[in-house]
């Protein structure tokens, strides 16, 4: 099979117009890849795989966009969450079915436990459970100071638009071609969630695989509570880093790779529904 015989639905989180997809589009095209491009009109950072739409006399809101220096891509604007998007992508609502779903190149890492949160990672864990594979890429563009509450610990960038095209958004879309064809030797259903540090591709010291932090870049506290109102604040982990995980391996400057999977029964947990007792695998 050649890459023009794989369809890939790119999507992201961070919305139609964000640099990053543009970046992806343009390499996985480059690669020859049947690509489609379909993501949200505004920003979706945080949905997890949410399903939420803006519905007009019920419809979905779709508009064709245009994908800047790949206007031979198809691109879409969908007022939806990423995961939702995947659905629609899954019952050719943009042309036929994609075999592959590629969602970033998100603002900010979206790396450890956090990933939960991550709608880059939600629209993947949404192919996954539809049996197909996908990859989540990131970009660490991010200082914990720079995070907000509404990230979930995989941080949102404060930073001015015009700054945004500073980034090495090639670097993140190199990786991604790069690590596609590994992915296509996976088993279905299999999610790769690349983060990608901010460097040239010439600086990253390598490629590696890593487990989920225990913990995201960020936790969120509570700064203030009142009558009718919570107030939260974002800041930096204060864990230490544990050897071997993905948050290390970006601190150390490597490009770090995690399989992950949609959520699946627990089948070493046994519950006696009768007597309420649960038998777990011994420690």
């Amino acid at each position: 099979m050649t890459p023009r015989d794989l369809r890939i639905l790119i999507t992201n989180d961070d919305g139609i117009e964000a640099p990053g997809i543009r970046w992806l589009a343009r390499a996985l095209a480059h690669a020859d890849y049947d690509v489609v491009v379909a993501a949200p009109l505004s920003e979706s950072s945080g949905s997890s795989a949410s399903m939420t739409a803006v519905v007009q006399d019920g419809k979905i809101v779709s508009e064709p966009r245009e994908i800047q220096g790949a206007k031979h891509i198809p691109a879409y604007g969908v007022a939806a969450s990423p995961a939702y998007i995947v659905l629609l992508a899954l019952r050719e609502a943009f042309g036929p079915a994609p075999a592959l779903v590629v969602s970033g190149i998100n603002r900010g890492a979206n790396a450890g436990a956090a990933v939960v949160h991550s709608g880059t990672v939600g629209a993947t864990l949404t192919a996954s459970h539809a049996g197909l594979r996908g990859l989540a890429v990131s970009l660490d563009v991010l200082t914990p100071a720079q995070a907000t509450a509404a990230s979930g610990g995989a941080a949102i960038d404060a930073i001015h638009k015009a700054d945004e095209e500073q980034h090495h958004w090639a670097s993140g879309a190199e990786l991604a071609v790069r690590i596609l064809p590994a992915l296509l030797h996976t088993p279905p259903g299999t999610v790769f969630n690349l983060n990608v540090p901010d460097l040239h591709v010439d600086g990253i010291r390598g490629l590696k695989q890593a487990s989920l932090a225990r913990f995201g870049q960020v936790q969120m506290s509570i700064a203030e509570a009142g009558d009718g109102f919570v107030r939260t604040a974002v800041q930096a982990a204060e864990e230490e880093m544990d050897p071997g995980t993905d948050l290390a391996a970006l601190a150390d400057n490597f490009a770090v790779v995690t399989p992950i999977r949609a959520p699946h029964e627990d089948t070493g947990i046994r519950i006696n529904v009768d007597g309420i007792r649960i038998q777990t695998p011994a420690l």
